[in-house]
């Protein structure tokens, strides 16, 4: 497959990844959607992502948590917000992305928070 057109089939997989965060996203249907197989689908994915579209979904949905997070709404929403089973689902994924649980998370966010209020003010 030349690169120009793997390289669309992995954009269209992001894509649709990153607009249904919330749903269970099975590798056999990101790899229809790419219109690959689904071990050609994950070679493909990795070589031009980086990560296996696993650790990639994983990612983006701690990311999209984080957001949630920051915006006031609670873990345990976030999580389910962020496509992830309960909120001990998020905070294994969100430890292992971040080094921080979600609520060291928080009290950093609120700290920074704090002194980029004081630094303005």
């Amino acid at each position: 497959m030349p690169r120009a057109r793997s390289a669309a089939a992995v954009q269209r997989a992001r894509d649709y990844i990153d607009q249904n965060l919330s749903r269970p996203l099975m590798l056999s249907e990101l790899a229809q959607l790419a219109g690959l197989s689904v071990w050609r689908f994950a070679t493909v994915f990795r070589q031009q992502v980086g990560v296996s579209p696993h650790r990639y979904i994983c990612r983006r949905r701690v990311e999209r948590a984080q957001e949630l997070m920051r915006r006031g709404v609670p873990p345990a929403c976030a999580a389910s917000e962020a496509g992830f089973y309960d909120q001990s689902h998020l905070s294994r994924h969100f430890k292992v992305v971040c080094g921080v649980t979600p609520g060291q998370f928080l009290s950093l966010a609120r700290s920074d928070t704090r002194d980029r209020a004081r630094l303005r003010g």
